[in-house]
């Protein structure tokens, strides 16, 4: 017999860097991700997001970028980051409707993208997949 409730994603211990401008999503995606074992690096704009993984490089395994954000946008810092480590994994996530977004252009391997709002579980799972593409 089939259970009526969805099992929760697993989590992990990896490190992620979550660059988003709005200080509550951001907070909340810190929330789900660390109580489910991931390491959280946070950056509240594009600028701040390079610095921050020039600071713990070695450590982030994923990226999860707004597109849109203050200083730089996602795909830049993306593509600037790509640079230093070529094989860095990313979900971009966007408010904008999928018309306003070239996916086109963010196509790969190591690249996912979500729509806001985000389920904590979606989230979850999309990082998980991403995480062990």
């Amino acid at each position: 017999m089939k259970s009526a409730v969805e099992p929760l994603t697993e989590g992990g211990t990896e490190t992620i860097l979550v660059a988003e401008d709005d200080e509550r999503l951001r907070s909340l995606s810190e929330i789900v991700l660390t109580q489910n074992g991931y390491k959280v690096i946070l950056a509240q704009n594009g600028e701040e997001a390079i610095e921050k993984f020039l600071a713990n490089k070695e450590r982030i395994q994923l990226l999860l970028l707004d597109m849109i954000m203050p200083k730089k946008s996602g795909k830049d810092v993306y593509d600037e980051i790509k640079r230093l480590k070529p094989d860095i994994k990313v979900i971009f996530v966007s408010g904008y409707t999928a018309d306003r977004i070239d996916k086109d252009s963010l196509v790969g391997e190591n690249v996912d993208f979500m729509f806001k709002p985000v389920l904590p579980k979606d989230l979850l799972r999309h990082v998980r997949e991403m995480l062990d593409k």
